[in-house]
């Protein structure tokens, strides 16, 4: 059996504890709100996550209530597509600036799902919030999906709109110098990724990097995986099923930029932005890739909302809407604006 979730390689990763620079951990217990969220989610007897089919997964989060839109006002919402690698990418431009006269940063969105669902769609609430709470134009990302398109297929469609961004003249009020990659889980893991290929190719300016509860690998090896394998929306048993579909071999698990963990080398990346969540399988490997990033003298901000579960950024109204979520995007807002502005 192929080894999962960036476990060969370990040589490059630790499952130690973070440093107390970067204390994670989770709360007495998780938010009223989301503990009743969750209970009505466990009320649906339905199948397991292994037994839905891929059509299943993606119908399910596309109808997801964490999906549906919110009434976020945004000044300008526009549909594109990027030349890509192996064709056109879809983009969504979302820019909340009335006056688009001068260049500001720009956000490029990368979405989670697993690597094998989610879309511009299922993440349109969350960057309508996000230009909203920044005032800075955010491009969010239909990179192709796995297993049809598996590992570096979304990689490579990532780069190719950072890439768009960095030579286009078709968008107004943009500076690429001051580009920033952001995404939540394995669109955290994909920002990471494409960061350290910006690096390695010389290529595009990146200013910054926010990771959301990123999917950095060695996830199986940490407490948190233990603590919140189950019951916290994001379970063990879903974690196999979309680690097995995103790469093909074993050597693509030993690449790191698959799994941003293994490299050997995190020095000369943009500074970070990393935000976790205490009752998220994933919260140990978020706060250990930024010690890596620490001990590689990159600059890093780390925060660990301890009451929080996995995909906490979307619930910012109906069905879920708690303050830490609000609280997230201030931060990070707060974060770029003292680097920008």
């Amino acid at each position: 059996m192929r080894a999962r979730d960036g476990i060969n390689g370990q040589n490059l990763m630790t499952s130690a504890p973070p440093s107390d620079a970067f204390e994670a951990a989770r709360a007495d217990t998780v938010h009223p709100a989301i503990a009743e969220h969750l209970a009505a989610a466990s009320a649906d007897d339905g199948p397991s996550y292994r037994e839905l089919s891929l059509e299943e997964i993606r119908e399910m989060d596309e109808e997801s209530p964490l999906s549906a839109d919110l009434d976020i006002p945004v000044e300008h919402v526009e549909d594109r597509t990027v030349p890509g690698p192996d064709g056109d990418v879809p983009v969504r431009l979302y820019d909340s600036r009335t006056d688009r006269s001068r260049a500001d940063p720009v956000i490029v969105y990368i979405h989670g799902g697993g690597w094998i669902s989610g879309s511009i769609e299922t993440h349109n609430r969350i960057c309508r919030n996000l230009t909203a709470e920044t005032g800075y134009p955010v491009v969010s990302v239909g990179y192709r999906l796995a297993p049809e398109d598996p590992f570096p297929a979304g990689l490579r469609d990532c780069y190719a709109v950072l890439e768009w961004i960095a030579t286009t003249d078709d968008v107004r009020g943009i500076d690429p110098e001051r580009t920033v990659v952001m995404g939540d889980s394995a669109g955290g893991n994909l920002a990471a990724a494409t960061a350290l290929l910006a690096r390695d190719r010389d290529g595009p300016e990146i200013a910054h990097q926010v990771l959301i509860y990123p999917a950095m690998g060695g996830a199986q090896t940490t407490l948190a995986y233990r603590e919140n394998s189950d019951g916290y929306g994001l379970t063990a048993e879903i974690m196999d099923v979309v680690y097995d579909r995103y790469t093909e071999s074993d050597i693509d698990d030993a690449n790191y930029y698959a799994w941003p963990r293994k490299s050997g080398d995190l020095s000369g990346l943009p500074p970070a932005t990393i935000l976790t969540a205490g009752f998220d399988p994933l919260r140990d490997v978020g706060a250990l890739y930024a010690d890596q990033l620490r001990q590689a003298e990159v600059p890093v901000s780390f925060s660990n909302y301890p009451a929080m579960v996995h995909g906490f950024f979307a619930m910012i109204g109906d069905p879920v809407d708690v303050d830490p979520a609000h609280e997230a995007y201030e931060e990070i807002a707060t974060k770029l604006r003292n680097q920008f502005d």
